[in-house]
């Protein structure tokens, strides 16, 4: 979702926003037939709060290294920190009770 989101910001800048717009959507289209029976699935063996929180370790996962690489922007210790409380965020939805 990261490159359906914000790639058009540097690849399709001079582009109409319709264009960069149809673009990220069949970006976007593909990633949702994927996320979809995925989270079909994941729910057979954990709770809606378990597959957000898992979601968004994942989105933030993807997005930092993406930001960093591709986008060009500057690391910060802000990601560290941003990162363990993700960490610990993972951690109690997913501890046994």
């Amino acid at each position: 979702m990261a490159f359906a989101w914000y790639a058009h910001l540097k690849e399709l800048h001079n582009k109409p926003w319709l264009i960069a717009a149809l673009i990220s959507w069949g970006i976007a289209l593909f990633e949702y037939l994927l996320q979809v029976p995925a989270n079909r699935l994941g729910y057979t063996v954990m709770s809606f709060a378990q597959l957000k929180i898992l979601q968004e370790v994942i989105s933030l996962g993807v997005f930092v290294p993406f930001s960093i690489w591709y986008l060009k922007a500057p690391l910060k210790l802000d990601y560290l920190w941003a990162g363990l409380l993700l960490c610990g965020a993972a951690y109690f939805i997913f501890r046994a009770k």
